[in-house]
Order: C-alpha cells, then structure tokens, then sequence
C-alpha cells in the first residue's frame, strides 16, 4: 500500500507571537516531497515530483494568497490554546 499524509502546524518560538510561522508538509511513503513555509512564503519542493509541484503552486497566486493567510487565520487565534 502505500502512505499519504499532510501535516499543517503552526510553530511558536515565543508567547508574543514574533516568531511563528505556519508550516504545510505533504509527504509520501514516509518522505517530505514538498513544504510551504511562512517565512519562505512559498512551497519548497525536496524531490523531483515536489519540485515540478511547487513550480505549478507557485505559480498560482490565489493558492499561495490562501496559504499566506493560514497563519492569521489558523495560527494566531490559536496560540493561547497551544500555550
């Protein structure tokens, strides 16, 4: 068979929100193909299939623009939970 995942987290390095960062990883048989990173502000592709796919994402405004919004959206009013 084989393993799909995709794993959202929200980073935290201090309470004061200054150094969070959202983080998108798409993964395949146990391996990281491509990641969205907050503070890259685009996917990063770490295999071949990867790379071809953050080209194309990149590409497209309106997936990026929602993927820059995560972390308003989803990180920030979250962070007093996960304190």
């Amino acid at each position: 068979g084989y393993f799909y995942q995709r794993v959202a987290e929200c980073r935290f390095s201090s309470k004061d929100l200054q150094g969070i960062e959202f983080i998108d990883s798409y993964v395949f048989n146990q391996v990281e193909n491509i990641r969205f990173n907050s503070t890259v502000g685009k996917y990063v592709g770490y295999t071949e299939h990867g790379v071809y796919n953050a080209e194309a994402w990149n590409s497209d405004a309106g997936i990026l623009a929602q993927e820059r919004g995560e972390l308003e959206r989803y990180c920030k009013p979250t962070a007093d939970i996960d304190y």
